[in-house]
């Protein structure tokens, strides 16, 4: 571990998500953010895990590209939903929103997030996944319906927030991170920037 500040690199979030530069401003950091643009298609026969993997690391060497040469550290990250062995997106309107939680009603469904540290100079330093189990309990279609009407979360994979009034959707969550739920695992994250000389607290 580099416990000279001095030494610490610049901090890049790789990502345009608002619910992941808010998870990485509690760390009270400096740090910017960019919009990598990547092909977040599955590839064939690929793995939940290995997905959201690869989708961290290819934003995060992306991001280091446009961050240009110098000492810059850059995150990305990515997080699928997993359902009876499909992989789910973001719902995008409230009709896929609904039923998707739908589908959701009374099973175990299960989140991955990934995350990749890339320095702009050295290349991929660390890549890990952290895995979220989430038990719905049984929701009616009018229970769905409502949750979608007071809280609309159709920019969120399973179309909820777990740190808002989606908690109530829950009988259990099952993480070592719950953050990892929200899309950015801040407990691993947070190990992996000490190590590269970033002082937290």
């Amino acid at each position: 571990m580099n416990d000279n500040p001095s030494a610490a690199p610049k901090l890049v979030l790789a990502s345009s998500s608002p619910y992941r530069r808010k998870l990485l401003q509690r760390l009270q950091l400096k740090f910017h953010t960019l919009s990598p643009d990547i092909d977040e298609t599955p590839h064939i026969d690929e793995l939940p895990v290995d997905y959201v993997k690869r989708l961290a690391r290819e934003k995060a060497e992306t991001g280091a590209k446009l961050s240009g040469t110098g000492n810059t550290l850059v995150i990305g990250s990515d997080q699928t939903l997993v359902l009876d062995g499909e992989i789910l997106g973001k719902p995008g309107s409230p009709v896929k929103a609904h039923d998707m939680l739908s589908r959701c009603s009374g099973k175990s469904v299960y989140f991955y997030c990934g995350y990749c540290l890339w320095h702009s100079e050295q290349g991929e330093l660390e890549t890990g996944m952290v895995p979220t189990e989430v038990r719905f309990r049984r929701l009616s279609s009018s229970e769905v319906s409502r949750y979608i009407e007071q809280e609309p979360a159709l920019d969120c994979a399973g179309a909820f927030k777990s740190e808002a009034l989606g908690i109530s959707l829950f009988t259990a969550l099952r993480s070592d991170d719950p953050t990892a739920l929200i899309g950015l695992p801040m407990i691993a994250v947070s190990m992996a920037l000490r190590t590269f000389g970033i002082q937290i607290p």
